[in-house]
């Protein structure tokens, strides 16, 4: 893998991408992580190993999303055998992690579950990532210590909040909290606009997806359905511009 990225002392910018273009404009404007999907507009599904090693290929630190289907993350045994499986296609395509996450229906983390799929991407040298489900459990200080309990590195949170930006006070009692035994990464709706805000919550990394919509560009695909009304991608210019307001806030070690 291509040595291309270097320790940083600004915020760390992660951005989540679903296309090989949308991958190709975060990785050349700045983004210090990715987290590769497929189906965005899905809330995020497990990308392809296709995806995964194109990924892997430029040498940005990668977390790909596990996640069988759309919807909630309650999961059965067998959506969880195919979890499983899909860590281990991510670690053979050379990334640097995965995305995951399990909650009962009360909305609490799995923790059976979890601990299953934390072991198994430890076990093939996998950080990880605990998605949003953890904006669905109903105490989030336990949850934080559960997700430390079982070895996840990083939390990706909007502070129990619709949106980052409304989350801030649940985003600084967390990072209070974590005292730096655990990432946390502040995510949803983060933009231009509002990253210095979600800042003052004492984050040091911050998850955007950066996106703009695309232009249609084939009438008879668009009149068969293969192409959606409001399909977005990856936005050069917005990672660059969110990237040059965090390459202004130093502190991250």
């Amino acid at each position: 893998m291509p040595d291309m990225y270097h320790p940083v002392t600004s915020p760390l910018l992660e951005v989540v991408v679903d296309t090989a273009a949308g991958l190709r404009a975060a990785v050349d404007n700045g983004a210090d992580r990715i987290e590769l999907c497929a189906a965005l507009s899905e809330g995020g599904l497990t990308p392809s190993s296709g995806l995964m090693k194109l990924a892997a290929e430029t040498g940005c630190p990668t977390r790909a999303m596990i996640r069988p289907r759309a919807g909630d993350f309650t999961y059965t045994a067998d959506e969880l055998h195919i979890m499983h499986h899909d860590i281990v296609a991510a670690a053979a395509c050379g990334l640097e992690g995965v995305v995951l996450g399990a909650n009962q229906t009360s909305g609490a983390l799995d923790e059976a579950a979890m601990r299953g799929m934390v072991l198994h991407a430890k076990a093939h040298g996998l950080a990880v990532t605990l998605h949003r489900g953890f904006d669905l459990v109903p105490d989030p200080r336990e949850a934080l210590e559960i997700a430390i309990s079982l070895g996840i590195d990083t939390i990706l949170t909007s502070g129990g909040a619709t949106a980052a930006a409304q989350g801030i006070e649940g985003l600084a009692a967390l990072v209070k909290q974590a005292a730096g035994r655990i990432e946390i990464l502040a995510g949803k709706g983060v933009t231009t606009e509002n990253v210095e805000a979600i800042l003052t919550s004492g984050v040091t990394a911050v998850h955007a997806s950066c996106s703009a919509p695309l232009p249609a560009h084939d009438n008879r695909a668009f009149a068969l359905g293969y192409v959606s009304a409001g399909m977005r991608d990856t936005d050069a210019r917005s990672v660059a511009q969110i990237k040059s307001i965090l390459s202004g806030k130093g502190g991250r070690s």
